[in-house]
């Protein structure tokens, strides 16, 4: 095990100054999760922290840590996730690799000790107990559903994928060496304590995971304890190590991570391609050859500041589109968030009430799992991606897609219809455009205000949007 930077229960002046200021207004703020909504969510998760203030102060900038010593929110957190949780979803049949990873750090490295094949309960308690091996559990949301309810709450508020990962523990142990990694990352401890060391990132902002040496880290920044019921946030790149400590027999937490890949460059990788083909159609400029021989030349001086002017041309035209067509990233968030937890007593989703006729007030539901996109592959169409709900029967809606979340698999992918109606979701003539951003941006709007020509298109948008349970009739 690496070698502490000092005494356990020493932090930062900065941390320490935050950790007062949470304790006192700690008294109150609310005990446990709001799910009333994606906003409410994230703002029981930080609470006492504003998130006006999280956002301006700490977000992608410095770690937050939240000490509550709050008797009611500890058990909350407990019950997400405990080792003793483990026996249970062992007998479901997890995997090595897959679903569990056995490991230790060993003189700074990671020591992977998984067996081969499905895991035994017995055996991973023995490691647990014998080797002080930290249990890496993939993804839990897959098999909690408090966890399922507060990842697909927080995908909703941030509109990227939200993974997670539980660790656990024994006395006396470190899991994982100093690395950094390439996500926002959100501590909750469930169960004992965890001794926690943060240092200076070394790539700000970082896109990738790195493990970093001892001797390269130097001293820590920030050193503490974190307890049940505490909270540590902290942006990618930052480096950080945690241990259990001898009088504690095992520590419990989740890590909750979000924004990998979501950066302003992913956004013009994947936005530019679809920019330059509409600009193209109607800017000659964009239509001429490239010079003879260009991509046989060492030395393209030349050539940059004609790539210059065009990329200025695009600048301009910019700033007057009013939509940027999204290739991948919106695909990928639709075809891999959660679906909705309504439950699993719930009946299947079917169109109900009454039809939507052109004197009908209606409502859009499930308002922040509906995507509306247009995309670069299909010209002059647009499209709203449905919640994956609609099309769940079954003993617990969305199961395939829960199973599956964060997990790299193709499993909702087997066929290409199915791809394709994943993907799509329903698509209309790109003029239905205003009357879709009309629907999903009021809380209720007339039929026969949509922002369409004639009755009859704003009948068949509605008709539509209901027959897929997306709008509902006041």
């Amino acid at each position: 095990m690496p070698k502490r930077g000092g005494k356990h229960a020493e932090m930062g002046r900065e941390m320490r100054a935050e950790c007062k200021r949470a304790k006192v207004e700690a008294a109150c703020s609310p005990s446990v999760m709001s799910f009333e909504s994606p906003d409410s969510l994230f703002g029981t998760l930080i609470s006492p922290i504003k998130q006006e203030v999280f956002f301006r102060e700490y977000w992608e900038q410095k770690p937050l840590l939240v000490q509550r010593n709050d008797p009611l929110l500890a058990a909350y957190y407990q019950s997400l996730f405990q080792l003793s949780d483990l026996k249970e979803l062992c007998s479901q049949g997890l995997y090595y690799g897959r679903d569990i990873n056995i490991c230790r750090c060993v003189n700074g490295k990671k020591k992977v000790l998984n067996k081969e094949g499905k895991v035994n309960y017995m055996q991973l308690k023995k490691d647990f107990d014998q080797k002080k091996a930290t249990i890496q559990f993939h993804q839990p949301q897959r098999f909690k559903e408090e966890l399922w309810k507060i990842q697909e709450k927080l995908e909703c508020y941030f509109g990227s994928l939200v993974g997670s990962n539980v660790y656990i523990t024994p006395r006396g142990s470190q899991g994982l060496p100093p690395h950094y990694d390439d996500v926002e990352v959100f501590i909750l401890q469930l169960e004992g304590e965890k001794h926690w060391r943060l240092y200076k990132p070394t790539v700000h902002l970082a896109r990738e995971y790195n493990v970093e040496s001892e001797d390269r880290i130097g001293n820590p920044t920030h050193e503490f304890i974190l307890k049940p019921g505490d909270l540590l946030y902290f942006p990618r790149g930052t480096i950080h190590q945690a241990d259990t400590p001898l009088g504690v027999s095992y520590s419990t937490h989740v890590t909750i991570s979000t924004y990998q890949n979501n950066s302003w460059g992913d956004f013009l990788l994947d936005t530019i391609p679809g920019l330059v083909f509409d600009t193209a159609k109607e800017d000659v400029e964009l239509r001429t050859s490239v010079p003879r021989q260009l991509l046989m030349q060492v030395d393209i001086a030349d050539s940059t500041k004609n790539l210059s002017s065009l990329l200025r041309r695009l600048a301009d035209r910019l700033e007057n589109t009013r939509e940027l067509r999204s290739s991948d990233m919106k695909k990928d968030f639709i075809m891999n968030r959660l679906p909705p937890c309504l439950g699993c007593d719930s009946a299947p989703l079917t169109p109900g009430g009454k039809l939507p006729k052109i004197d009908s007030k209606i409502r859009l539901q499930f308002r922040d799992h509906a995507v509306i996109t247009v995309e670069p592959d299909h010209e002059n169409s647009v499209s709203i991606m449905k919640p994956p709900l609609v099309s769940w029967v079954g003993e617990c809606r969305g199961s395939a897609r829960r199973e599956s979340h964060m997990m790299g698999t193709d499993e909702d992918t087997a066929s290409e219809e199915g791809t394709a109606q994943q993907i799509h979701g329903l698509r209309f003539p790109l003029s239905y455009l205003d009357a879709l951003k009309q629907i999903w941006s009021s809380s209720t709007v007339h039929v026969k205000e949509l922002n369409l020509i004639s009755d009859a298109e704003k009948e068949n948008l509605a008709l539509s949007l209901w027959t897929e349970c997306l709008i509902e009739v006041i």
